[in-house]
């Protein structure tokens, strides 16, 4: 075989190299098969055929490169009960039948061969694949479109907002779309997409996506201008609540709302019906009607009905926006997502600015009801449609109603840092902190059976909130404290309960449980022998404590200090079985 035979063969297609290399054959004569195949590294059934293609002229028809018939029959052709076999997986799968033997968490192409060989057919995984093709199967994920329950006004709920945002926009003020975009955790955790970096140097993350409380989490609030096409995030590092989002709003306005729109006196906010801006929640319309004091702007709110968040334009004008920016982009710090979404533009003009909010945003805080009346009553102008979705916060609120009388202030009270002085207490304060370590488990266990009674029932899991008025809660410091001021200098219930800042009742319960605790745990509390001149009167306590230069004073919005504890000729105060140790 010649040099041009050599650089021809690998340009033709396979029946062309037969007939050439049969043609070869056929002109050597007797002995040219088995040279051609040697030389050329071919078959020699594959020569041998060229030859006889050739000599019969019987060959494959223009357009094949084989004569039909050839090869194996496919498997869906040489066993016809296969396909049906197949497809019996696949529905019963699909149906989730219990019984069906192939478990629907393993629909692989692998696992189908597998359960069609159990049942006696021999098919490979490429065979699968290329029989689930022609049977019209594919590969797909799982379509978000089903919205739950579908409430009766949504379509009309819908309506109205449209034609709110028109008129708004008419008239030209500002229309704008809220929400909170999920939180991401701050540290080096994958975030999903990809992108173009040298081959084989990905950016490396943690193998683990449990977020770590110490390095906090990333909570961008958006709200996205429907008019300017324009976007602001608040990235908040506490919680997301009602709070948290009006302060959102306020910096947007403080920012970029007020230059942008000089003199409206309206504001339109389109939100979803869940989350820190639920339409249930008071503290969201509280908030809000503060802004709206502060602003001077009425603040009109339309929620979208529930289930249908995914309409919110601010889900697909800016938030998808800030994932596409954030791909494979691990946010170490919460400036790094700011960072990443004020760096968020589009080809249709899209420009976001972010800015981060490092202020605290306390989760369970209640609303008075005497805020909340004067919010119905004064600030809160109802829509004429679905007034619970749609309403007003007036920036001046309605006469005709008195001021809400405002609460009263929780007595005041002597810091726990003052009273623990050994001249008061007799005790140093190490052993004070040693005692109250030690009694912290049987206080605790104490004080949530006095709970369980006086609630006569389990407790209720929600957030505690104090109001400026409760009561305030002693801790066991404070309960060793009041003990000590008792058995040291004598002090009665009642000027006990003016440097703790709480009821005389209290005050004298919190000695007695002390003790109480101290005898349970055979433990006790170390005092010096008590002053030679125990003070008497709120003015010897007070020079007593100067004395010994410890600034103490008496609270003037706290608990009443009697005039004297007690007499020099005889005690005005009993004494307890704890103070008579």
């Amino acid at each position: 075989m010649g040099p041009e035979l050599e650089l021809l063969l690998p340009l033709l297609d396979e029946r062309a190299r037969r007939l050439v290399l049969g043609a070869v054959a056929w002109a050597a004569g007797e002995g040219g098969t088995a040279a051609v195949a040697s030389v050329a590294g071919a078959s020699w059934q594959t020569v041998a055929n060229g030859a006889a293609e050739l000599a019969s002229g019987d060959s494959a028809a223009p357009g094949r490169v084989r004569r039909p018939g050839a090869g194996r029959k496919k498997l869906a052709d040489s066993d016809p009960g296969l396909v049906p076999a197949l497809r019996a997986l696949l529905e019963e799968s699909t149906r989730g039948d219990p019984c069906s033997p192939l478990m629907w968490t393993t629909l692989s192409l692998r696992d189908i061969a597998a359960g069609l060989a159990a049942q006696g057919y021999r098919c490979g995984k490429n065979a699968v694949a290329r029989l689930l093709a022609a049977q019209g199967f594919s590969l797909q994920g799982n379509s978000r479109t089903i919205e739950g329950r579908r409430h009766p006004d949504r379509d009309a709920q819908f309506r109205y907002v449209n034609e709110r945002a028109k008129e708004f926009l008419a008239a030209g003020d500002p229309v704008i779309s809220v929400d909170t975009k999920k939180k991401e955790p701050v540290g080096q955790y994958a975030s999903r997409g990809r992108s173009w970096r040298p081959r084989g140097e990905p950016v490396r993350v943690r193998d683990h996506d449990f977020p770590d409380p110490g390095e906090g989490v990333a909570i961008p609030y958006g709200i996205y201008d429907v008019s300017a096409n324009a976007g602001f995030v608040n990235v908040g590092t506490d919680h997301d609540t009602p709070a948290f989002a009006a302060e959102s709003i306020r910096r947007w306005w403080q920012d970029i709302g007020a230059g942008r729109y000089p003199g409206t006196r309206r504001l339109l906010v389109t939100c979803d019906a869940g989350g820190s801006n639920d339409h249930r929640k008071r503290a969201w319309k509280s908030e809000l009607a503060a802004l709206a004091a502060e602003t001077g702007l009425e603040i009109t709110v339309c929620h979208f009905p529930p289930g249908t968040s995914k309409w919110n334009k601010i889900e697909h004008r800016l938030f998808c926006h800030i994932t596409r920016t954030w791909r494979a982009r691990p946010l170490l710090t919460p400036g790094d997502a700011a960072a990443g979404i004020a760096a968020t533009v589009t080809g249709q003009g899209l420009k976001c600015t972010a800015v981060l909010d490092d202020g605290d945003y306390p989760t369970g805080l209640k609303v008075p009801p005497a805020r909340v009346k004067e919010l119905e009553d004064r600030c809160l102008g109802r829509g004429p449609f679905r007034g619970e979705w749609n309403y007003a916060l007036l920036p001046v609120p309605r006469p005709g109603t008195p001021e809400p009388v405002p609460e009263p202030q929780r007595p005041g009270r002597v810091p726990a840092g003052v009273l623990n002085r050994p001249a008061l207490t007799g005790t140093r304060p190490q052993d004070l902190a040693a005692l109250a370590e030690a009694l912290n488990g049987p206080f605790e266990a104490r004080l949530a059976q006095r709970n369980y009674r006086l609630r006569k029932g389990p407790r209720v899991n929600r957030a505690r909130t104090e109001a400026p008025s409760g009561n305030r809660r002693l801790t066991l410091t404070d309960h060793l404290i009041a003990l000590a001021l008792r058995r040291h200098l004598k002090l009665p219930g009642r000027a006990i309960s003016a440097l703790l800042g709480v009821d005389e009742s209290s005050a004298n319960r919190a000695v007695a449980l002390a003790a109480e605790l101290l005898t349970a745990a055979c433990l006790t509390l170390p005092a010096a022998p008590p002053p030679e001149d125990i003070p008497r009167t709120p003015g010897e306590l007070l020079g007593y404590a100067a004395a010994n230069e410890i600034p103490l004073t008496i609270p003037e919005n706290g608990y009443p200090m009697p005039e004297r504890f007690r007499t020099r000729t005889n005690k005005t105060t009993r004494d307890t079985p704890e103070t008579a140790n």
